[in-house]
């Protein structure tokens, strides 16, 4: 691996150990989206995304590209805004993933959990490239 790319790549799996904690959070919503407040499973899954959402930007800021976090209440926010905004995008390939998966994928592949990871899995690479590019990038 060339030297320019060690950045990359310690951010990315920075990024997706963010991630996997942030799938637990997610798997954990959604769970409690369905089993407690009595939401169906695409309704728990709007809920969970936000959430977990929340939960990756604040890992994502405080680890991964710490050195690119604004200070001050109005950068912090607009941060968090960008943030939703630009990983909105692998929430749609997520969510469109899941959608799929459980409406039509035969029993047992039609589990609102497996198709979560299936869903985690394919935005990974969406909401990485365009954190590191839109979000998190380095100030003027």
């Amino acid at each position: 691996m060339s030297e320019p790319q060690r950045p990359i790549v310690s951010q990315f799996l920075r990024f997706a150990g963010v991630g996997a904690t942030g799938f637990l959070v997610d798997e954990g919503v959604l769970a409690l989206m369905i089993n407690l407040v009595g939401l169906n499973a695409f309704q728990g899954r709007a809920v969970s995304i936000l959430c977990t959402m929340t939960f990756t930007w604040w890992g994502n800021r405080t680890l991964t590209f710490s050195e690119h976090a604004p200070t001050g209440a109005t950068s912090i926010i607009g941060e968090w805004l960008r943030y939703i905004a630009t990983n909105s995008v692998g929430a749609v390939i997520n969510y469109s993933t899941f959608a799929a998966i459980t409406g039509f994928a035969p029993a047992p592949f039609d589990n609102p959990y497996l198709a979560t990871a299936v869903g985690v899995g394919v935005g990974l690479m969406f909401n990485f490239t365009l954190s590191r590019t839109l979000v998190f990038r380095a100030h003027r």
